[in-house]
């Protein structure tokens, strides 16, 4: 059984629809990756998925459970990390962290989300005092720290530099590793060629290309994704 079943998913805004009848499937332990441009239904895709809004049409099933009618049982296995995320900055990293674990009840979560963060002796240090990287990585070991069965991350590295970029990203191989499925949408193309098991492909709220990285350069006889992705919108 796919860990996410998605079939003829339909969104609208008014007259204006979001999403144009999109499938697709996530493997269990799988990096499944949604790129495309912005405005092209990431979003709101993962948001749809995570609980959060409600879809117009289609089916939807993670783990088993069908969304919409097991929504309070999806959401004790997921955890969803949006790309505008934020955190109490008046807080410091490890009160943060043991806020969040209370509503689990999860002794163990925060040493957990220590290690996930590797901010060290700065996780002592008021949330205000971060760098944008650094709030990032509290924010991921936030998302982690529950060990969700489905971990849903928007941009997860949006506006980071190279060094941070590259310790998110492998964070999320390592916890995949480990048995997380992850569901992750981003524009940037070299991003996901190098961390995700497969991609879709998404362009004005429609999926165009589903497959591993290595066979959509082949097919497409191109360098990298992003050329792919050139290619088969035009």
């Amino acid at each position: 059984m796919p860990a996410v079943e998605v079939k003829n998913l339909v969104k609208r805004y008014g007259k204006v629809e979001a999403v144009k009848g999109v499938s697709f499937s996530v493997e269990e332990n799988e990096i499944f990756g949604l790129i495309g441009p912005n405005g092209a239904g990431k979003t709101t895709i993962l948001r749809i998925l995570a609980t959060l809004i409600k879809k117009d049409d289609g089916k939807v099933k993670i783990f088993g459970y069908e969304l919409e009618k097991n929504d309070d049982e999806i959401r004790k296995i997921i955890s969803y990390l949006p790309e505008e995320a934020g955190a109490y900055k008046n807080m410091t990293g490890y009160q943060y962290l043991t806020f969040i674990a209370k509503f689990f009840d999860g002794k163990d979560m925060v040493e957990e989300g220590i290690k996930i963060s590797k901010l060290g002796r700065r996780i002592n240090d008021k949330i205000e005092n971060y760098s944008k990287g650094m709030i990032r990585r509290l924010l991921l070991a936030r998302a982690l720290m529950t060990k969700p069965k489905l971990a849903i991350l928007d941009e997860p590295t949006a506006g980071l530099d190279v060094i941070n970029a590259h310790e998110i990203r492998n964070i999320i191989k390592e916890f995949a590793k480990k048995g997380t499925t992850f569901l992750i949408s981003s524009h940037n193309m070299l991003e996901v060629e190098y961390i995700c098991d497969r991609i879709a492909l998404i362009n004005e709220g429609k999926i165009i290309e589903i497959d591993t990285p290595s066979n959509l350069k082949k097919k497409y006889d191109a360098k990298n994704i992003e050329e792919v992705f050139v290619k088969v919108v035009k």
